[in-house]
């Protein structure tokens, strides 16, 4: 593989094993769902994992990513510390925050995950101003936004789309249209295209096959190109499918709002599969097997470590003190 620029990519294997470690941790994380160390549930993003290893192989390590609810495949594929991500969905303080964001709100600055919004749509705003921050400061940075298809129709979304467009900054939108917002359909919701609204603000808009990694791949590092060369923001819309309910609370609801046919069509277009065929079978089970090993690892640090003390609660809640950025005078 090779970007638009002709320098390299991530080759097919390192892909394969991105998608499969996503694929293991979030079925181990519903492991951990059931035995109630993750009292909360979790939104799991099994079915959706090409989008995260695609979109996020493209980034430098001081690009930023703006996650969703269903992020824990953002938040692995960007770099943050898979023991510390599965010990705040646990609610431990080794966590990436201390256990005090868990599944729902996670953040990790040290990798350039900056948040998680559960508000679905605000995440669109919030890139268009840590781009413009960047770009006043001179960082050559670029901002990736996930958000899934109910975002699109929310005002605060089409508030970002504005400022992103009007001032050409460095933010890639990525639907991840998976055609469900929790159990409504897309077609029943969302009147005219997504990609429509993006062209609307003047914004490049296409839809890509979000089942493919390295589909994901090329297309989200054209628009990361373009957006650091000066060149505005992109959206793209992923067209994906998770596999499981939108939230573990489903195992015991069985909601009967998709077709079992619909389901199984999907799944005949797994991303794991997709990318498993372009692996050796020696390679693959290799692969297979030291994810395994790491994953034991991840489970065994998360659910040893110790819960935050209450004594602590209110910790963190409150800026300490105003402090005006060099140069204000007030």
């Amino acid at each position: 593989m090779s970007t638009v620029d002709g320098s390299a990519g991530p080759d097919g294997v390192e892909l394969y094993r991105r998608i499969r470690f996503i694929r293991r941790f979030e079925e181990r994380s519903i492991e951990l769902v059931q035995s109630g160390e993750i009292v909360s549930g979790i939104h799991p993003c099994i079915g959706q994992e090409a989008v995260a290893v695609g979109a996020c192989a493209t980034l430098e390590p001081d690009d930023i990513v703006l996650s969703s609810h269903r992020g824990h495949g953002h938040l692995l594929a960007k770099g943050c510390d898979p023991g510390r991500v599965l010990a705040e969905m646990a609610g431990r303080a080794t966590g990436i925050d201390g256990g005090r964001g868990g599944s729902f709100h996670p953040s990790d600055f040290t990798a350039g995950v900056y948040n998680a919004t559960g508000t679905v749509g605000h995440g669109a705003g919030i890139a268009a101003g840590i781009a413009w921050a960047a770009v006043r400061a001179g960082e050559p940075k670029v901002v990736l936004s996930f958000f899934g298809d109910g975002a699109v129709t929310q005002g605060a979304l089409l508030e970002g789309f504005n400022l992103a467009g009007l001032w050409k900054l460095p933010v890639v939108y990525i639907c991840e249209n998976n055609l469900y917002a929790t159990t409504l359909p897309v077609e029943t919701a969302v009147a005219g295209t997504i990609t429509g609204r993006g062209a609307a603000f003047g914004i490049p808009s296409s839809t890509v096959d979000g089942q493919d990694a390295e589909t994901v791949y090329a297309a989200v590092q054209q628009a990361v190109d373009r957006a650091r060369s000066g060149g505005g923001p992109s959206l793209l819309e992923m067209r994906t499918y998770r596999y499981h309910g939108h939230h573990t609370f489903e195992l015991k609801a069985r909601l009967s709002y998709r077709e079992r046919a619909e389901v199984d069509a999907w799944k005949r277009r797994d991303p794991l599969d997709i990318q498993a065929e372009r692996v050796d079978p020696v390679v693959r089970q290799g692969i297979d097997d030291e994810v395994e090993r790491q994953l034991d690892e991840v489970v065994r640090f998360a659910v040893e470590s110790p819960r935050p003390d209450p004594a602590d609660a209110q910790e963190f809640m409150y800026a300490d003190g105003f402090r005006p950025r060099a140069g204000v005078s007030l």
